[in-house]
């Protein structure tokens, strides 16, 4: 077993720093419009950077696929029968907010008070608390017009270091690793390349959470639904008793969405609800985009039945209106697969305590490409990766959590070395 002494020594911060630093400056953003995979060229970018790293280090079998996935092991030093553990990132940021030209900035010794970026903006820590956690700490920051892309960057520079870590020091027990990082997560498009036979691993962890010491054990479990309104356009001027308009119809649909207590906005904690985010069209034909979301799948059957409803209600007042509602399966609570290897939960727990460090196992009211994956047949929960304010041109990360993040995985993975594999 690894002695927690021996960690404060082996992590090279000033090479993790680099490394994120140079992972934010490529624009990575994923495209939702697009079809291709992944659906934007600076994905394939950073993944080569990452290869090269992973190949300049030693790492076996590191290539980059047709897909764009990056994947690399490290082989066991403590015997044939220790479980596998994979490790897996998304080299993708939000499509939300601007991402070129990222101009990260250090802030060393973070002195307190309110978050100042470049370009004149400022996080106050009445906006986030968390601020006041992180006084004396190594922060990063974008300059306040694009994101930072710590999500999921951080998590990459973490998996990428802690491999090195290993890789430089033979004393450090482990099992066979497995490193991933994958394409598309932010548009839902995550897992869709992963062969999991290829990964061959007993236990998958997504290092893509906020903040540090926090295990994720529950996303939500997700659907997303489109409805199409299909009308009857004709020129205004000889309209009366012809024209159906699909604009106004799609109107008093949103109109007719409950509202408190099933809306984003109106909810939080274990709530779920229903997210009309976005509306296109014209007369003749108009779509609503929504997402249903929940922490109980059974309800997701429950807001269904409620778009349903409205579909029939809306077509009663716009006589010859033909609504078509689609509801598409997205991704299912975490807790659900993870039942079926309790050391997946147990294990990180074990570490957190063998490090004397505070921790808490939380719930996303979101989903990570640990929830289609546990979903597939590989337990994979969700661990911190030091990211804060998480898909806004206010994003940070904080340097010493990344820090603790390799060291809480340089623990983990000794623990699951002691594990035996099932004959």
């Amino acid at each position: 077993m690894n002695d927690v002494s021996n960690l404060i020594d082996n992590i090279n911060r000033d090479r993790l720093l680099d490394r994120f630093i140079k992972y934010v400056k490529v624009d990575t953003a994923a495209d939702p419009s697009s079809f291709r995979y992944p659906s934007s060229a600076g994905q394939l970018e950073l993944g080569k950077i990452v290869l090269d790293e992973m190949i300049e280090m030693g790492v076996t079998d590191a290539h980059q696929d047709h897909n764009g996935l990056v994947w690399g092991t490290i082989p066991s030093n403590s015997g044939e029968d220790a479980p596998t553990v994979a490790f897996v990132a998304h080299l993708d940021t939000s499509p939300e907010a601007p991402s070129e030209n990222v101009r990260p900035q250090v802030v060393a010794s973070y002195a307190g008070g309110d978050l100042l970026f470049e370009n004149g903006a400022k996080l106050t820590v009445q906006e986030c608390p968390e601020l006041q956690q992180l006084v004396g700490k190594t922060l990063i920051c974008s300059a306040g017009d694009t994101l930072l892309g710590g999500d999921d960057k951080a998590g990459v520079a973490i998996i990428m270091e802690l491999a090195q870590s290993l890789l430089e020091n033979p004393s450090l027990q482990h099992g066979t690793i497995k490193l991933l990082m994958t394409c598309d997560e932010e548009i839902g498009r995550g897992t869709d390349k992963i062969d999991l036979a290829k990964l061959d691993a007993t236990v998958a962890y997504t290092i893509d959470g906020g903040g540090a010491g926090i295990l994720d054990v529950e996303t939500f479990s997700a659907d997303a639904a489109t409805v199409l309104f299909t009308g009857h356009n004709i020129h205004p001027a000889i309209a009366k008793g012809r024209m159906i308009n699909a604009v106004r119809a799609a109107g008093e649909y949103i109109a007719s969405l409950p509202k408190e207590g099933y809306t984003p906005e109106t909810t939080d904690k274990r709530d779920g609800f229903i997210h009309a985010y976005q509306i296109t069209g014209g007369v003749g034909e108009a779509k609503i985009e929504l997402l249903l979301r929940s922490f109980e799948k059974e309800e997701l059957q429950k807001y269904a039945e409620i778009l349903s409803a409205i579909c029939e209600q809306t077509k009663q007042k716009f006589p010859g209106l033909s609504i078509h509602l689609e509801i598409k399966k997205q991704y299912r609570n975490l807790k659900d697969g993870l039942r079926h290897l309790p050391q997946a939960i147990d294990l990180p727990v074990r570490a957190f305590k063998k490090l004397g460090r505070p921790f808490e196992k939380a719930i996303i009211r979101g989903g990570t490409d640990g929830s289609q994956l546990t979903e597939k047949g590989l337990p994979t929960p969700n661990l911190s990766s030091g990211q804060y304010q998480i898909h806004s041109v206010r994003e940070f990360a904080c340097l010493d959590q990344m820090v603790e993040a390799i060291e809480h995985l340089q623990i983990l993975v000794a623990l699951w070395a002691e594990e035996k594999q099932e004959p």
